[in-house]
């Protein structure tokens, strides 16, 4: 195997391992999770969480620090992540009394994760 395909591998696997820490957290707070790396022509959201009539668009990110978590986002994925929201917003039969916020979960070693809400908003 390649280094570059090794490595392909070793991130794929910790970002689905992220992923399934993340889903165990939100629920653990009362969200059901009703999508998982979720793709569009626009972009992918990792994880769809919904509680109540609040729906919270997730990325989740495996970092050594909340900081780098967080500036790991940068505004071009906001955007991407952003219209995949409005195009599964625009499938959702209840799409009107919903809110929709855009969080963030940071993986951090040997931590509970960390569920940080409204990271970014809307489009400006």
């Amino acid at each position: 195997m390649t280094d570059a395909r090794s490595r392909r591998l070793r991130a794929y696997r910790l970002g689905f391992r992220g992923e399934a820490l993340a889903s165990l957290a939100l629920m653990a707070k009362g969200y059901r999770i009703v999508a998982r790396r979720y793709r569009t022509k626009l972009g992918e959201i990792d994880l769809i969480a919904r509680r109540g009539d609040v729906v919270a668009i997730v990325e989740v990110k495996a970092r050594r620090t909340l900081a780098e978590a967080m500036d790991a986002v940068s505004r071009e994925a906001a955007w991407r992540i952003e219209g995949a929201a409005d195009m599964w917003l625009s499938r959702q039969r209840d799409f009107a009394r919903l809110s929709i916020r855009f969080d963030l979960v940071a993986i951090l070693p040997w931590r509970w994760p960390v569920h940080v809400e409204n990271v970014f908003s809307g489009r400006s």
